[in-house]
């Protein structure tokens, strides 16, 4: 008997044990499914109930935006970011390389990441 054959052999085999099984399963006794329906409410958090509504505060739609995005420390840092997105897209391309450049002329090939793996490939 080869290898192939025993495996099939062996394979046949547990195939009719399984099918022997599923036909024959066990199922579980009620009186388990009501114990472990009685442990698993035990285990569930106690309902509370729904908060009260928050209040409307007078000064219309104004202090509800200010109160949604946090506060003035939140309005605040929406605002710094926003002035320097602006300076960022107003400034010139020649200003940000004369920034960039103030030390060398090297500085800006430094900074761009494909630049590093030039180097490595030379094997120095």
């Amino acid at each position: 008997m080869t290898m192939t054959d025993r495996s099939k052999t062996e394979e046949a085999m547990l195939d009719g044990l399984f099918e022997a099984e599923r036909r024959t399963a066990p199922l579980p006794s009620g009186d388990w499914l009501a114990r472990m329906e009685a442990m698993a409410l035990e285990q569930q958090p106690a309902p509370r109930p729904a908060p009260a509504p928050m209040p409307r505060l007078r000064g219309g739609g104004w202090r509800e935006a200010l109160r949604a995005f946090g506060g003035w420390p939140a309005l605040a840092g929406l605002a710094a970011a926003c002035a320097a997105g602006v300076w960022i897209g107003v400034a010139s391309p020649q200003t940000m390389t004369t920034l960039l450049s103030a030390d060398s002329g090297n500085t800006l090939s430094a900074l761009d990441p494909a630049s590093g793996f030039d180097y490595a490939m030379l094997g120095l």
